[in-house]
This record gives structure tokens, sequence and C-alpha cells, in this order.
């Protein structure tokens, strides 16, 4: 089928952050004081973009930024691996994020139905008629400020798991670790945040067609099997190779006999593409060279002598 093979060529998708991270323990066993200043602004700079992805204030994101480098400065020398730093990272950033969260006006947390997720007759018609061609949902540079409003209205609990899953490059494994979730869960929750920001997108889409294009898809009434639903929720674990050999086989057959579904996938695809090659936001250089310089100042003078 047109366009899977590209995701699951990125089944072991590590993303820049992990680089980064792998980066500054390589730095950090050097034992050289420059070094180590070093490898502490690329931390720094992982905690921000995390942040900002999660929380979505600049003042927020540099304060958990600051706060993180605070309680891992002393501890560093203790990480042998980037796996075993960057779970521990993420976890005190997601902690603090989530305390912020809980003193700002947040909404409760809201529970993505799958029911809402799916498509419904009128983008049916749409996909239907795009005949599963991926360009039909291309996510263009001009839109990224869509993707990045689309990310900030997945519920909290949800955005989370989707910014270190697809947006930080993390597993499903270490995104469990890091948030205390069963593996099913982190995996539940994972692709219906894909598919809510995947909806919102096809919404601000729709909403650029001109009237008559809306018109014509809305009297359209394509066939869809009855078990489209079962298929859906499965999409995610197809794509990220989760689904053993038998379903894996059943959904591709589906997939071959309605166009709708595979375009749906189509789009899906492009989703979390979008997601993996969104850009990163990076702290004001200057205040984060203060925070890191005083971060720094402390531990040294917290040294023995």
């Amino acid at each position: 089928m047109t366009g899977i093979i590209l995701l699951r060529v990125w089944a072991c998708y590590g993303g820049p952050v992990r680089s980064q991270i792998e980066e500054a323990i390589r730095l950090l066993k050097s034992g050289d004081p420059e070094s180590t200043e070093k490898a502490v602004a690329l931390l720094q700079d992982s905690v921000f973009s995390f942040s900002m992805r999660v929380c979505n204030q600049r003042e927020d994101a540099e304060d958990t930024m600051q706060e993180v480098l605070l309680k891992s400065v002393p501890v560093l020398s203790r990480f042998e691996n980037a796996k075993a730093l960057a779970v521990w990272l993420y976890k005190v950033a997601k902690n603090r994020c989530l305390m912020t969260r809980r003193k700002s006006k947040f909404a409760p947390t809201e529970e993505l139905s799958l029911d809402n997720l799916m498509p419904d007759r009128i983008e049916l018609a749409a996909l239907a008629k795009s005949g599963g061609n991926p360009e039909a949902f291309a996510i263009r540079s001009q839109e990224a400020s869509w993707l990045r409003e689309a990310v900030q209205k997945v519920p909290p609990d949800y955005r989370i798991i989707l910014v270190l899953r697809d947006m930080e490059g993390l597993s499903d494994d270490e995104v469990a670790e890091i948030t205390g979730l069963r593996a099913g869960t982190v995996r539940v929750r994972l692709h219906r945040a894909r598919l809510f920001v995947r909806k919102e997108i096809s919404k601000r889409l729709r909403a650029g067609k001109t009237a008559s294009v809306a018109a014509s898809e809305a009297k359209a009434e394509p066939v869809r099997p009855a078990n489209c639903k079962a298929m859906f929720a499965e999409l995610s674990n197809y794509l990220d190779e989760q689904l053993d050999d038998s379903l894996c086989a059943e959904l591709e057959k589906h997939m071959d006999g309605c166009e709708p579904c595979k375009a749906f996938l189509s789009s899906l695809e492009n989703t979390i593409l979008a997601l993996r090659q969104s850009g990163t936001e990076t702290p004001d250089p200057s205040k984060a060279r203060k925070i890191r310089e005083h971060v720094l100042a402390g531990y040294k003078n917290a040294m023995p002598m």
C-alpha cells in the first residue's frame, strides 16, 4: 500500500533529542569543565523544547528548564547511557509541567473517545474522493502553525504521551516508565492523540475548500464496511509494527477493499510524519546562559575541596 513503508522503516525512530542526550553523555564522560557546560546546554535545550510542547508557555518552560537543571547537574555523573538519562530528565520535567498545569486554569482532563475521532460522513466522502493519495493530506510548511495549535488542543494527559513518543522520539517502554502508565494505556492514548491532531488538521483543510466542493462532498454517500471501526482502532499499531501477522493481514485486506479507510490511513501517516519532523523551540540564549552559569556555579561551590 502506498506510503506505508515509510513509517515502517521508522519503527526504531529515535529523533534529534535522543542524539542530543547521547552527545551530552559523551561530553560528560570527558571530565572537561568546558565539555560539561556544553553537555548541560544540550540537556537544557531538550528540556525547554519538551516543556514548550507540553505547556506552550515560555515562562513555564524556562522555569521548568531551570528546576530540572538544578536537580540534574549534581547527579549527571551517575548516568552511563542516554536511555537512563532521558527517562530521568523527562520524568522530572513531566512532573514539573503537571504541577504547573494544576496551578493554572486548565480544564479537567478530557477522555478522548474513538467514536468522536472517526471521520464523519462528509469527511469519508472527501477521503474516498482523494483516492488514498498521501498528498491530499500533506501538512505543508505554511500549515506548521496548525500543527502546533492542534497539539495544544490535545488533552494534557494525552498530549504528554504524544510529545514524548512522536515529537521527542522516545520508545513506548520509555514513555511508560516516565508516565507510570501501563504499556497498553500508552498505546491507546498515543493513538487517540494522533487521531485528534489528524482531525484538527483535517477540519482546517476542509474549512479552506470552496462552498461548491464542500456541498458535493456532503451529498456523497460512501459505502463503509461494518468493520471499519475495528480497523480504525488498530491503525497506529499497524503503522508502528505492533500488530501480529494475522491482524496485520486482516487490516491490509480490509484496506484493499475500502478506499475511505485507505485514504484515512494516508492522512494519519502524514500527521505522524509531520509530528516527527516538527521544529523544536530553543530558549533565549542569554537567559539560558545565565541559568546555566548559575546552576554550574552552585554545583562547583557545593563540591568538597
